[in-house]
């Protein structure tokens, strides 16, 4: 087998030779390139590179001014685009160029040519191939002067912008007067100006929601209020008592003085603000001050008599439930009724129960017997002082005295009035004996004093008569008895008064009998062992009365004599009562008694002869 073989010199030619055609094909290459290049560039030589666009519009090989050409053609936006601005359902219209946006086609063609030409070579070259192979859109240029859109939105508003208008209530004479509130709102311009800045750069047509604030009243709507104080105003106010209680009232505000005394008040609720009608408390509150005295009744036991048959306690007088008049709760009441629509309204009152009521018992009380009955005469006596011992003596007639209660006489008296059932009789003021409303209710003062005196009870203020009275010392036959001098009492209301206190721990019933001439007095109650045992100095120191005056009386006829005051003799008096409890001293005390020496005094018609030089016998 035979090998070819080329001489060493013949491989290096052919290096060389094909060495030498690429380095001839590079420079020819590169040769095409650089006509190509240089013809690239003298053909756009003054021409915007091609590839370039300005907002999709292609101004490839376009001298700058036919670009600018083009670009006014293609883009009318600010002229022709719409943006609407919108607040609810109220809408406003402008173009761009009216709020002051407006294209630059010369500056955006002067971009487009710039293209390819800008900075460094490479890189120039390096734009011009990306427009040639991928293209360039750019940005359009645009004038945009914000004052314009921002004076645009002012005159908006101006027509949006509203003030916050509280809800009015008001009285006018008796006329309600109601205004409706008002939503405050504001256009906020800033926040409103960024929105259309953005919508402006997107060349596309836009609704632009305006940004306005709310501010709501507090107070939107007083329909429902001013109803309300129609309805309070529609007819007069009138307050009653209770239950249909008739003994005082009824009161009643007519419609001027009730819208006079109407309040409109504005209130925080859970769900915000709003007004309350309701009648003026202070003013209310002040009238019912004013009444509450009046219509205030004190609790007042029930009157009883002892049955000395069965024990038991028979009601002859209900007991009486006292009340005063609530002005908060009568005040709160008002103002809810008439909110319901009710223009007559019931006070309130708060009741007071007395300690005893009707259903008490002897044995809740303690009243179990008798304790005590004194009796006093008044032979002799007229008519006139029969029916004022009587009228006394009633007002005392199944009277209950608590335990430890101090008891005064003049108090449960009251009033000595002709009113009252009292007529006038001889009564002692002063120096002197006159006729005068209530004579004989000492009758009455001396008998109690008497009973308690015997029943061993504590006598804490007692008062004698200024002379000896010859009915305080009469005995059952009529005779008079000096021992009971000094044991009489005197009550002049409410000057003078007698007063005695209840100190056991029963209750003590009182009742009272007049019969023929006589006043008898019981106790009952229970007893607690308790003795009186008393002694008397009877009268010292006695003294004659001065002799009888005369004194002329104009209203008497000729000749009549008329006597008006009886001698009395003077005296001094003291009484010792020891009061036992269980055989041992429970407590004594004295009663001195001092009585003046009284003169008879008598009357005569002008004119009388033989006057009387000595003492007529008194009559009684």
């Amino acid at each position: 087998m035979s090998t070819l073989s080329y001489p060493t010199s013949r491989a290096a030619d052919i290096i060389k030779s094909i060495l030498w055609i690429l380095l001839v094909g590079i420079a020819l290459f590169c040769g095409a390139v650089l006509v190509s290049l240089t013809g690239f560039e003298l053909y756009y030589s003054g021409r915007i590179y091609p590839g370039v666009s300005v907002s999709g519009i292609d101004l490839s090989g376009l001298e700058p001014p036919a670009a600018a050409e083009k670009l006014n053609l293609a883009l009318d936006y600010s002229q022709k685009g719409q943006i609407q601005f919108k607040d609810g359902t109220l809408v406003w219209q402008a173009t761009p160029a009216q709020l002051g946006f407006f294209l630059d086609a010369n500056a955006g063609a002067q971009a487009a040519y710039q293209v390819g030409r800008r900075g460094n070579p490479l890189g120039a070259l390096l734009a011009q191939f990306e427009s040639w192979t991928t293209g360039i859109n750019l940005p359009p240029t645009v004038i945009y002067d914000q004052r314009l859109t921002q004076q645009f939105l002012l005159a908006l508003a101006k027509q949006i912008d509203k003030p916050v208008i509280e809800a009015n209530l008001g009285i006018n004479g008796a006329d309600v007067v109601v205004h409706s509130g008002q939503v405050g709102r504001k256009l906020d311009v800033p926040d409103s100006l960024a929105l259309v800045n953005v919508q402006l750069q997107t060349l596309q047509n836009a609704v632009v929601p305006l940004v306005v604030h709310e501010t709501p009243p507090l107070i939107l709507d007083a329909s429902q209020q001013a109803e309300l104080a129609r309805s309070f105003l529609s007819q007069p106010l009138t307050l009653t008592l209770p239950d249909g209680g008739s003994e005082a009232g009824p009161w009643t505000f007519d419609i001027p003085t009730l819208a006079n005394m109407l309040t409109i008040e504005t209130v925080q609720t859970s769900t915000g603000s709003s007004y309350q009608v309701g009648i003026n408390a202070d003013l209310l509150r002040t009238y019912l001050a004013n009444l509450a005295p009046s219509l205030a009744i004190g609790p007042q036991n029930a009157r009883f008599t002892f049955n000395d048959d069965t024990h038991q306690l028979e009601v002859i007088q209900h007991a009486v439930i006292g009340r005063n008049l609530n002005i908060d709760s009568s005040v709160e009441t008002i103002n809810q009724k008439l909110m319901q629509g009710e223009h007559t309204v019931a006070l309130v009152f708060d009741t007071i129960n007395p300690p005893a009521t009707d259903s008490s018992t002897g044995a809740d009380l303690g009243i179990t017997q008798l304790v005590q009955s004194t009796t006093s005469y008044f032979y002799g006596s007229d008519a006139a002082r029969v029916q004022n011992i009587k009228a006394a003596s009633s007002r005392f007639h199944g009277l209950l005295i608590a335990p430890g209660e101090t008891f005064s006489m003049a108090q449960a008296l009251g009033d000595i009035t002709l009113d009252n059932g009292y007529a006038e009789a001889l009564i002692i003021l002063g120096d002197q004996t006159i006729k005068g409303v209530g004579g004989g209710v000492c009758q009455v003062s001396t008998t109690l004093f008497r009973t308690v005196f015997f029943a061993g009870f504590p006598v804490d203020e007692r008062h004698p008569h200024a002379y000896r009275v010859g009915y305080y010392e009469q005995k059952s036959n009529g005779t008079s008895d000096p021992k009971l001098a000094g044991l009489d009492a005197t009550v002049f209301f409410p000057l003078v008064d007698f007063k005695f206190t209840n100190d056991t721990p029963y209750w003590l019933l009182m009742e009272t009998y007049v019969k023929g001439s006589s006043l008898t007095w019981k106790f009952y109650s229970t007893s607690d062992g308790r003795s009186v045992d008393w002694e008397s100095t009877g009268p010292q120191n006695t003294v004659d009365p001065p002799p009888p005056l005369y004194t002329e009386n104009p209203d008497l006829p000729t000749g009549k004599i008329k006597q008006v005051d009886w001698a009395a003799q003077g005296a001094d008096i003291s009484v010792t009562r020891v009061v036992s409890r269980d055989g041992n001293v429970y407590f004594q005390d004295k009663f001195a008694t001092h009585y003046e020496a009284w003169q008879a005094k008598y009357q005569y018609g002008p004119g009388t002869e033989g006057i009387p030089t000595s003492e007529p016998t008194p009559s009684q």
